[in-house]
């Protein structure tokens, strides 16, 4: 078992001091994605080797499609040592709309690759306010997360802090009002969806409330693998990597973390003028 970690570390942070993020692009998201998941697969075989347990989080997002795919294809991975969360998830869409994070996660790779727990927001009893308390419990008493894998959104959310949102914090798990600018991006993702059901007829339909984990709880992960693909991205990824550390784009955060690898496509990294490696 491991033992306890600060889940806070992010306060502990120096930002006169920051570490570089190992960042890698790819030709394409195919290419992309099989990378991430061929990394994530070795760290995950790792942690499973020297703590004999792995907590993991997940991002629910059609960025995450090509990562996901590869990942619940290859073989012998440590599944049965898999505590499993999620990094968030709408609370106005009822249990078992398409759109929501849960079904995400299942349809694209829990239902294949079956974790040993998987913790879902939903399964919290009570309010909205008491399912995000005893999530950011449930959290605590795992000692954090080992493994994260994460996107970006368009305006540097992560999970969703959006813009604004606190790197310093002592909960792990908030509610939130969604940005327009990722309602926006919601929106787009799956207004065309081949699924009629997953269709947002208009930008009034999107939900805009969600409980997430917060900035320092993804920040106190062991290990984050962040896969960004996609033009749309380009701005936020040029934001993330180069520019000034802040909370208004809270992806910055991930420049604070020691072991960071953020996969890229050549669309999502066309903006950043720094190309020493690719």
């Amino acid at each position: 078992m491991k033992s306890g970690r600060r889940l806070t570390a992010l306060k502990e942070v120096t930002f006169m001091r920051l570490i570089s993020m190992e960042v890698r692009v790819f030709a394409n998201r195919a290419e992309m994605g099989a990378a991430a998941a061929a990394d994530v697969a070795e760290a995950m075989r790792q942690v499973a080797r020297e703590q004999g347990e792995v907590t993991m989080c997940f991002a629910a997002a059609p960025s995450q499609d090509d990562f996901l795919e590869v990942l619940s294809t290859i073989p012998d991975l440590p599944w049965d040592e898999v505590i499993a969360f999620h990094l968030d998830e709408y609370i106005d869409l009822p249990r078992g709309h398409k759109n929501t994070f849960e079904v995400y996660l299942n349809d694209h790779l829990f239902n294949t690759v079956n974790p040993a727990t998987v913790h879902f927001m939903a399964d919290m009893l009570g309010s909205a306010e008491e399912k995000c308390r005893h999530y950011g419990q449930l959290l605590n008493e795992a000692g954090g997360i080992d493994i994260a894998c994460i996107g970006i959104g368009e305006n540097g959310h992560i999970a969703f802090n959006e813009p604004g949102a606190e790197f310093f914090s002592d909960n792990l798990t908030e509610i939130i009002t969604v940005d327009e600018t990722s309602v926006r991006q919601q929106y787009r993702d799956y207004k065309d969806d081949p699924d009629p059901e997953k269709r947002y007829v208009s930008l009034e339909e999107v939900p805009r409330r969600a409980i997430t984990m917060t900035i320092p709880a993804i920040c106190a992960a062991r290990r984050i693998f962040c896969i960004v693909p996609a033009l749309p991205k380009a701005n936020a990824v040029k934001a993330t990597l180069e520019g000034p550390v802040t909370e208004q784009c809270p992806a910055t955060a991930l420049r604070t973390h020691p072991a960071t690898i953020m996969y890229l496509d050549t669309d999502s990294a066309q903006l950043l003028t720094n190309r020493i490696g690719w």
